[in-house]
């Protein structure tokens, strides 16, 4: 396990994990995860990168306070850079911090060499009216969402392929016919580790303005998977159309959000890798 530090910045505490050498590269996390979370490590070579990811505001020890907003948090995590003695990094944001990513390489074009954009939030997220969104202001209520992950993880004990398996229609809109073991059982392993704290009922209320985009310079990867039944395809099209120096690339990955996840993670790793080097 990667080991935590907790680190007082000039805009607040960050909570963050740092491991390899090299290049430095900023991870931005989704939701429902923490500065543990160490999927997108997948593939990159710890001997030539630093990956270093911060817990965002609300979740793991990084508390919510007043950086309820995207830009609040770039400023932060900027400050983190700053306490930590790095001048430019590679800006890798994923899921619900796609954001924030964006909001990062718009405002601080000298801090940031080239933005990766995987399975990323670019624009308003969830229909304040739907369903999914009234339900999440339920199950993940920071006064319950301990609950709701605990029933999770019992779950898992019982029946983990079953639970993944219901679980995998909020990944993908592939099917979930035939999943191979060794896949499911890294997706079971990954949902041990979620919770929600204060995090993600805030993350479905942020947004972007779409001016944010298209002040970014930088050489910006994008990749999606077709399938991803979590943040549609229309966000990584979106920012195809509005960040000018972008390149899009729209896979066939099974596991729709999770990219990171089985043989099909093979491509999309190739092509980050390249980006990075």
């Amino acid at each position: 396990m990667i080991s935590n530090r907790l680190i007082n910045t000039k805009e607040g505490i960050v909570e963050y994990s740092s491991c390899g050498s090299g290049i430095p590269i900023l991870f931005v996390h989704g939701g429902h995860v923490n500065s543990q979370f160490t999927l997108p490590y997948k593939g990159i070579d710890l001997q030539k990168c630093n990956l270093i990811t911060p817990s965002r505001p609300g979740y793991g020890k990084t508390p919510l306070g007043n950086n309820k907003t995207p830009g609040q948090t770039a400023k932060l995590f900027i400050a983190l850079l700053d306490a930590l003695n790095i001048k430019k990094v590679i800006v890798y944001g994923t899921s619900a911090g796609g954001l924030t990513a964006l909001e990062i390489a718009a405002h601080f074009p000298d801090r940031v060499d080239k933005l990766i954009l995987v399975s990323a939030v670019t624009m308003d997220w969830l229909d304040k009216k739907g369903k999914t969104y009234r339900g999440a202001k339920i199950i993940f209520n920071p006064n319950v969402e301990w609950l709701t992950w605990g029933m999770v993880r019992l779950l898992l004990i019982i029946s983990p392929t079953l639970l993944v398996k219901s679980f995998f229609s909020n990944l993908s809109t592939a099917s979930a016919n035939n999943l191979p073991i060794d896949e499911v059982s890294e997706l079971a392993g990954l949902l041990r580790t979620f919770r929600s704290k204060r995090g993600f009922i805030n993350d479905i209320d942020q947004t972007i303005n779409v001016g944010i985009l298209r002040q970014i310079k930088c050489s910006t990867l994008v990749l999606h998977s077709r399938f991803d039944n979590s943040v549609s395809i229309e966000h990584a099209e979106n920012a195809k159309k509005e960040i000018p120096n972008s390149k899009l690339y729209v896979l066939d990955n099974f596991w729709g959000h999770m990219i990171w996840i089985g043989k099909d993670y093979k491509i999309a790793g190739k092509l980050i890798l390249d980006f990075i080097n």
